[in-house]
């Protein structure tokens, strides 16, 4: 298995609904992937302009000053304290961390790669990439022997499904079992929406509540592309037990994954201020809050959602047939299909849209449904 044996990119397929969206005369609303549309935030903007005399190498591990402030942001926003700068590690996003991860780690073929059953497709990809088997399973009683490596997404792309402690714990314990290590993708951990989330954090792997002080086989994976608005920096990060992350910097050294150095200024800013995450928060609740009932008063059925960026939701048909029906309306979508075999009838709506194009997203959802 290898690069010559990953799928055609799935996005490709939604180029007709695209098209054929754009064709309303309101215009195209993209609803379909989760790229942010709102400014970078000034302070962040600054803090990379005045760091772009770039002459020498990055580090690898990350300036101290970037660890420090990962730290830091750990301990201030997640409830994890007493990270070490040898536990925490930049990457150059998210998606390659996820996609790499298992040959990082040297996941052999034949071993499995666990994942969530409504997921994020690249976890998959990183498996296959190793020639590793992966399975979809929410349950750590169903998880296989020969599980290598283990995926949590919480909050979930793309249903928005939160795990809390006890579910956290349940997972580790296993993992353990398993001799497996843990990693949890949390990158839109300050977007809680509903039930307890709406008012309290979500928790983090790396809570004391889930591991105590014993963070061994357990990694954080996080990204500043949502809460910052840092898509185009590509910058995130991960936090854990220092000996994997040790080996990870090891083969990051080696393979030359580096995160520049005036993006590593940038993020060591955007860490160190709360009050622009806060800022992006409320504008996702208000077009959360504009899009949802339009959704249900045009015969959705909102599922779990109860964080994250995004509104996972079915008519009860199809998911292309749903894409098809948006399309005359002029609003694009993500199919279900893409996120696991389970969900072939939903439909995945993304918040990153801007106030005016949710709601006319909106109105032509109530239109239509009136």
């Amino acid at each position: 298995m290898g690069v010559r044996d990953l799928d055609d990119y799935p996005w490709d397929a939604v180029a007709p609904y695209a098209r054929r969206a754009a064709e309303h005369p309101g215009g195209l609303v993209d609803l379909s992937i989760g790229s942010p549309v709102d400014p970078t935030p000034e302070i962040v903007a600054e803090a990379l302009r005045a760091a772009t005399d770039a002459h020498a190498y990055p580090q690898t591990a990350g300036t101290p000053r970037l660890r420090e402030a990962i730290a830091d942001w750990y301990a201030r926003r997640r409830g994890v304290r007493g990270l070490s700068v040898d536990e925490v590690l930049p990457t150059v996003g998210s998606k390659e961390l996820v996609a790499l991860l298992p040959l990082l780690l040297d996941v052999g073929a034949g071993e499995v790669v666990v994942h969530p059953t409504a997921a994020y497709p690249t976890y998959a990809v990183g498996a296959k990439l190793v020639g590793a088997k992966a399975v979809a399973s929410d349950d750590p009683s169903e998880w296989p022997e020969g599980t290598a490596l283990v995926w949590l997404n919480s909050p979930g792309n793309p249903d928005g499904r939160v795990l809390g402690v006890a579910e956290l714990r349940a997972a580790v314990a296993r993992a353990r079992e398993l001799g497996a290590v843990l990693a949890s993708d949390e990158c839109y951990a300050e977007l809680g929406w509903e039930g307890e989330w709406a008012t309290a954090p979500v928790p983090s792997v790396l809570d004391p509540r889930v591991t105590g002080d014993d963070r061994r086989g357990i990694l954080s994976v996080y990204s500043l592309s949502k809460q910052s608005n840092l898509a185009g920096y590509r910058a995130a990060f991960l936090a854990g037990d220092s000996d994997l992350i040790a080996r990870l910097l090891t083969a990051r050294k080696h393979l030359g994954l580096m995160l520049p150095a005036p993006v590593q200024a940038a993020m060591t800013v955007a860490l160190g201020d709360d009050a622009h995450v806060a800022a992006q928060r409320e504008r996702y609740a208000a077009r959360r809050a504009v899009l949802k009932p339009a959704l249900e008063a045009a015969g959705f059925r909102i599922d779990r959602s109860e964080a994250g960026l995004y509104l996972w939701a079915t008519q009860g048909q199809d998911a292309w047939d749903t894409m098809d029906r948006l399309a005359s309306l002029g609003i694009l979508a993500g199919p279900g299909h893409f996120y696991g075999d389970g969900y072939p009838q939903h439909v995945r709506f993304s918040l990153t849209a801007t106030d005016e194009r949710i709601a006319a997203a909106a109105e032509r959802l109530n239109a239509a449904s009136s």
